[in-house]
């Protein structure tokens, strides 16, 4: 079994920089193996013994580069990439042990791709590994993410359809700027015409996408996570704020982009106030708010102040014995559950 430094990995690992990158000096191909020019040209030299053309050439824009028309051995994996694939793709998508299924069919076609004894293996942990389905699991159609990738990499506007999570439906134009992958959530991070304002758009309610002739400048600079969770918690239907009888520093441990923007206020920043949007004040004030260890007033947004109270309501019930009523429904004793 080879392992990820064997010398047959990293020359592995050599013929897919130069499949990228042709031209990749021995200094360059050195750096990015972590290891000496002269270990550098050895992995050159066994990917030639394998028949495979690697020419060298001379001068300022020289280097190594495959011989035109190289037909390329089939990807070859070692033990522990294999097994660390069916791994991931099991934990992201559970359903992959399944043949029928999407993941799982193309899942199957790469192990039977695999040498024997490393197939082997592989199949034996898809066989006899249980995935636990994730009941809140929303995955992207792979069409739809295909021509959103395909639109920012040739920077081209878009018009999306779209489907919010109350079953409204709209078109938008927007400029796609990336594709972000959070907690298992695949994002579209763009510019929206329609609000004339950054966006963050869920892929798997993304019901349509057509690439127009509108070609569309990126922004410099562009950090995606870092733009994709400053945006989470803008824009949506219920404005929220809070005031935190705590300073910045100990409030926003416990705050998450989503919840909004902390601001700190008083002469000192002694106190802080969270700014943000929500599409559902109850999760916002049993998940987020009830959470958060520190003092706090709702300052704004109507809706999530009611939540907050019947919140108040349910679990000061739920120890006096009393009846407590939130909205048109009943909860009385110990019996309260989850609105």
């Amino acid at each position: 079994m080879e392992t990820a430094t064997s010398p047959t990995a990293r020359a592995l690992r050599t013929l897919e920089i130069l499949q990228t990158r042709p031209g990749t000096t021995a200094e360059q191909l050195a750096e990015k193996l972590g290891v000496t020019d002269r270990a550098a040209r050895r992995y050159v030299a066994i990917l030639r013994e394998a028949g495979i053309p690697v020419d060298s050439v001379r001068g300022p824009h020289g280097g190594y580069r495959l011989r035109c028309g190289t037909r390329l051995p089939p990807v070859s994996f070692t033990q522990s990439e294999a097994l660390g694939l069916v791994m991931a793709v099991l934990d992201a998508r559970p359903a992959a042990t399944d043949p029928g299924n999407l993941v799982g069919s193309a899942l199957g076609k790469v192990i039977q791709a695999l040498p024997e004894q490393i197939g082997r293996q592989a199949a034996a942990l898809r066989e006899h590994a249980a995935a636990a389905p994730d009941p809140s699991a929303a995955y992207a159609d792979p069409a739809v993410t295909s021509t959103l990738v395909d639109a920012i990499a040739s920077r081209r506007r878009l018009v999306i359809t779209y489907r919010s999570e109350a079953g409204n439906q709209w078109q938008a134009e927007v400029d796609p700027w990336a594709v972000v992958v959070r907690r298992a959530r695949w994002y579209l991070l763009c510019h929206s015409h329609r609000a004339d304002a950054v966006r963050t758009y869920r892929v798997d309610r993304v019901l349509a996408a057509e690439e127009t002739a509108v070609r569309f400048r990126m922004p410099e600079h562009l950090d995606p996570v870092a733009l994709l969770e400053e945006n989470l918690g803008t824009g949506w239907a219920y404005p929220t704020r809070v005031l935190f009888y705590a300073p910045v520093e100990q409030v926003a441990p416990w705050v998450e982009p989503a919840m909004g923007r902390l601001e700190p206020v008083g002469a000192r920043g002694e106190h802080c106030v969270l700014v943000g949007s929500t599409r559902n004040p109850a999760m916002y004030a049993q998940e987020w708010l009830a959470a958060i260890p520190h003092a706090f007033r709702i300052l704004g947004g109507t809706e999530l102040r009611e939540a907050v109270a019947a919140l108040a309501a349910r679990l000061g019930a739920a120890v006096s014995g009393t009846t407590a009523v939130s909205g048109a429904t009943a909860v009385s004793g110990t019996t309260a559950g989850p609105e």
